[in-house]
Formats: C-alpha cells, sequence, structure tokens
C-alpha cells in the first residue's frame, strides 16, 4: 500500500513551513555556532531528519530508513567516487614531483595570488564544473591552489564561492535539461532565460572573489583583469545560452575567459604582487623577466600539466560524445530498492496528478564521471613516471585522508533523501509559494534551498521545477522565468552545500574544520541569493522584455 505525502501536517502552511526548518536549523547550529565536525553535525541532522520524518509527517519507519540508506549510497556512488579520483589524481602530481613544476609555471604567468585565484579557482573550476560538475572543480581546484601556497583554508573557501557563475549550465547543462522535462519548457527557452540571469553573477563573482581575498584598495589594483576576466566570461555564456543551447556555456566560457586573461597578462601586470599575510609581498618583475625562479623547459611543464590535460580529454570523451556515453551506459546497474520503489506517493501543487516516487538506484561503473578521471589516474601513471607501488600507496593514502568527509557526504546525502521522500523539502517550496505577487522575489529561494539540500542544481530542478510551474501560473508571471530562477537561485547554495564543503576540506586538507568553512561562505551565499531575488522580480514587473 502506497504512503501518500502530506505537505501541511500540522493543518497551518506557516506551522508547517517553521517545522520543517527545524534539521536545517539544526544543522545551522552544529556547523555555524557549535562548531562541530563536518560528518558529526551530518549524523546529527540525518537524526533529526527521520525522527520528524517519522513522528510529524506520518512516514512509516522502514520507508524513512531506506530513504536515508538510498540517499547514504548516493553519496558514495557516484558522489563520492568521484571526490575520491579527483583527489587521487592531485595527490599523484604531487607524489611524482610534478606539482612544483605546475606551481612554476603558474607562477611563470604571474605571481600574484589575486590573478592566480581567477585563473584556477573561476577559470579552470568553470571548464571542469562544464564538464563534470559534481565536486570536481572544487577538488581539483582546491587542491591546485592549496599546492601554490594559498592558506588552505582560503583555497577551499575561494574555489566554492568562484564556483557559483557556472552550476546552472554545468555537467554540459544537464540542470537546464532536467528542469526542461520536469515542467514542460521548452529547453532553449530555459537556457535563455538562465542566459539572462546568471552573466550578471558571472560579472560580478571575479570581482567579489579578489575583494574577498584583498579588500576594496588591492582589488582596484587588478580591475583590468577582473574585467576582462569576468566580461569575457560573461558575454560568451550569454551568446551560447542564448545562441547555441545549454550544453556548451561553461566551456565555452571557461576557455574564452583563461585565454583572455592570459593574454592581457603578456602585456599587463600589476605593479605589487599580492601575498597573504603570512607571505612576504614583493614588487612585480621588470617587463621582459620571467617572474619564475625555476626555469623549466616547454616538455617538462607539458609532462607535468599532461595529466589535467588528459583529464580534460577523457571528461570531454566521457560526457561530450552521445555514442560513447551510450556504450559505457550499458555496464549499468538499475537496482529498484525493495519496499521503497513506488510505494510513496506524490500529491499536488509538486506534481500535476498524483505520482509513485520512483527509488531506483543507479550503478553506472563504466558511465560515472569518476571512472573516467579514475582512467585519467591510471594513465597518468606513466605520463608523470611512477612505479605501480607509489601508485597504489598513493591511493591508498587518498582514501585514509577521505574517510571522514565521505561520512559527512553519506549522511547529508541521506538527509537530502529523507527531506525529498518525507515531504519535508516540498512543505518549504510551499511555504515560500504562498507569498503571493512578491514570489517572484523568492523564487531563487527555492531554488537555493533545493541545492542546499541535495547539493545539485539538477536535483533541485527535477524537485521544485513544477512547483515554480504552477505557482508563476497562480500569481500571472511567465512560468519559464520562475523555473529558469529555480536554476540561478539555486547556484549560490552550491558553496555552502554541504557535500561541497566536505569536497573542500577534503581537497586542501581542512577536513574538521567544516564549520569555520560553512561561516565563512554562508554570508556570501545569502548575498548572491539576494541579488538573484531583485533581478527575478525586476524581470518579472519592469523588464519583461528580457523573457523569452
Amino acid at each position: 500500500m502506497q504512503w501518500a505525502q502530506n505537505y501541511n501536517p500540522m493543518g497551518n502552511m506557516f506551522l508547517s513551513f517553521v517545522v520543517a526548518c527545524i534539521p536545517l536549523v539544526v544543522f545551522f547550529w552544529c556547523l555555524a555556532i557549535k562548531k562541530m565536525k563536518g560528518y558529526k553535525a551530518g549524523l546529527l541532522t540525518v537524526a533529526v531528519a527521520v525522527l520528524e520524518a517519522v513522528f510529524i509527517y506520518k512516514m512509516p519507519f522502514h520507508l524513512a530508513l531506506e530513504a536515508t540508506a538510498l540517499g547514504g549510497l548516493q553519496g558514495l556512488w557516484p558522489i563520492g567516487w568521484i571526490i575520491i579520483t579527483a583527489v587521487f589524481l592531485y595527490e599523484l602530481t604531487v607524489a611524482s614531483g610534478k606539482f612544483q613544476i605546475i606551481s612554476d609555471s603558474i607562477a611563470s604567468i604571474t605571481k600574484d595570488r589575486r590573478l592566480q585565484a581567477l585563473l584556477i579557482a573561476f577559470s579552470f573550476g568553470a571548464f571542469l564544473e562544464g564538464t563534470a560538475g559534481y565536486g570536481t572543480p572544487v577538488a581539483i581546484a582546491g587542491g591546485l591552489l592549496a599546492g601554490l601556497g594559498f592558506n588552505p583554508f582560503y583555497a577551499a573557501g575561494l574555489c566554492l564561492i568562484a564556483n557559483t557563475a557556472p552550476v546552472a549550465f554545468g555537467g554540459v547543462g544537464i540542470p537546464i535539461l532536467t528542469s526542461g522535462q520536469v515542467a514542460g519548457i521548452d529547453v532553449h527557452l530555459l537556457s535563455q532565460m538562465v542566459g539572462r540571469q546568471v552573466p550578471f553573477l558571472s560579472l560580478f563573482v571575479p570581482f567579489w572573489l579578489v575583494f574577498i581575498m584583498a579588500g576594496w584598495k588591492r582589488t582596484l589594483e587588478v580591475l583590468p583583469a577582473i574585467l576582462v576576466c569576468g566580461v569575457s566570461f560573461a558575454i560568451t555564456q550569454f551568446l551560447t545560452s542564448n545562441f547555441l543551447g545549454p550544453e556548451l556555456p561553461d566551456v565555452m566560457s571557461a576557455i574564452v575567459s583563461m585565454a583572455c586573461l592570459v593574454l592581457l597578462l603578456k602585456f599587463w601586470q600589476p605593479k605589487t604582487i599580492f601575498r597573504f599575510k603570512d607571505e612576504k609581498e614583493e614588487p612585480a618583475q621588470p617587463e621582459g623577466l620571467p617572474t619564475s625562479k625555476t626555469n623549466y623547459s616547454l616538455p617538462q611543464i607539458m609532462r607535468a600539466w599532461s595529466p589535467f590535460a588528459l583529464l580534460v580529454v577523457v571528461i570531454c570523451l566521457w560526457g561530450g560524445s552521445a555514442s560513447f556515453k551510450a556504450f559505457l551506459s550499458q555496464v549499468t546497474l538499475m537496482i529498484p530498492i525493495p519496499g521503497l520503489n513506488q510505494m510513496i506517493e506524490q500529491v499536488r501543487p509538486i506534481v500535476t496528478q498524483a505520482t509513485p516516487y520512483a527509488a531506483v538506484y543507479k550503478f553506472d561503473v563504466l558511465a560515472a564521471t569518476g571512472t573516467a578521471i579514475l582512467v585519467t589516474c591510471i594513465l597518468s601513471k606513466f605520463l608523470v613516471g611512477i612505479s605501480w607501488k607509489t601508485w597504489a600507496q598513493t591511493f591508498g593514502v587518498t582514501l585514509k585522508k577521505l574517510t571522514f568527509p565521505l561520512i559527512m557526504i553519506v549522511s547529508v546525502l541521506g538527509f537530502a533523501y529523507i527531506e525529498n521522500y518525507s515531504g519535508m523539502s516540498a512543505t518549504l517550496g510551499l511555504g515560500l509559494a504562498s507569498t503571493g505577487t512578491i514570489f517572484p522575489l523568492f523564487s531563487p529561494v527555492i531554488g537555493w534551498l533545493g541545492v542546499f539540500l541535495t547539493g545539485s542544481d539538477t536535483s533541485s530542478n527535477a524537485l521544485f521545477s513544477n512547483l515554480q510551474k504552477v505557482s508563476a501560473h497562480q500569481i500571472g508571471v511567465d512560468p519559464t522565468l520562475l523555473v529558469a530562477a529555480n536554476s540561478t537561485g539555486g547556484v549560490a547554495a552550491k558553496m555552502i552545500s554541504p557535500q561541497s564543503i566536505a569536497v573542500a576540506t577534503a581537497a586542501t586538507g581542512q577536513v574538521g574544520k567544516e564549520g569555520n568553512l560553512f561561516r565563512f561562505t554562508i554570508k556570501h551565499s545569502l548575498f548572491l541569493v539576494a541579488i538573484t531575488g531583485v533581478i527575478t522580480i525586476l524581470q518579472a514587473y519592469i523588464f519583461q522584455w528580457m523573457i523569452p
């Protein structure tokens, strides 16, 4: 017998909304106030969520446990698998000694920490988001920055904040494709609408990134670089999303912004080289002189960078070729969860008609992004020239290093799934949707909540796109705008998503400091989602010509 979700268990929508916020408040309290380690905060929060699902939402106990377990499995595969392999690839370059060459080659472009953050955290991170998604940008870019000498905490925080603008089109446009399918809206129209919202963030984030690092005065010193990086990214993102579709905006924007920034730095450098407080500042090198103390030959530099170059090729092949992806997907297990699959019924207005909630675990052995990164790691063994013994030892060290982050990821994915299957997340969305004509201001907040809960803009769109469409019709606003706003608002929550924070701390050696990182990013996340809300309500009632 199916159990039907009840989105108003208290009989009063406001009270139900308040009650649904309890697990979120517990999680915020654990990280921001009690400063608990991430895995402890995650385990406590999922326990609270299960109890609320059972006693408040009247969800059968076995369904609550199975939904939580399914989320935990998703935390291990595919998400945990991506994190393990991404961090492993970085550790291989360190173990082989090639990372020092990578570090010096970047310093030959610029030693300035502000510009290195723009190149790696913003532009290169956007490329990884566009091709792989999940935690790959934070894991790889965060590890690179920490290895370059960035304060590890700043490396983690900056990569989380930088991974904002590309999220809506991440993973070759999967978030937009998903929202179009769920809401029944043309994918190209959604791509155009998101492409008329997110570029405003793309213009702003590079400036904000440097401002966080260096303050107002030192930000103005590199304003030419910030403008070149942000403007080139935003324009390319707008053009590709509006004229080509949702698959390529991140990849194209990242390539263009990196190329433009590197070209600028060939002819211009800031007057002083910015370092962090524990580093010594130095004047810029005179023009014509190398900025790196160690000179390497081009073949040496190419060999050092070869694992990351290979990563780009392999991930593009894995995700970009439909025929190859179909071939890999043949080795995929679709495992219905006994006792949970089709046993929960979603009801209106989350869905247009009562629909059984599927619970199928997808174990895509070959098609998973993590497997693509593992293939890169295997081939990189030959590129960087290390023994199989060192390769295996490095893998073992990586697994040991990631034990607690993986526990946190398993717990927070369990939390996400119990929120979704119990109907708590729907209560949160409906509570915000009841704000009437000012709902466009809060529409992005629903996407923000979805990404915070699930760690994925794709999952948030799958969960809330139809709610956004229904609410838009009720208040007389174009549904394309609000469905797009769900995706755009979600990008601001990526930096505070528990799974993203777990990836960032693992990649930069900050395990146990998840609470500090959460407190560092939360204010920036709230600020950016507020900007998105203002953009959305202006487009809803004043700049309606911006809606395709």
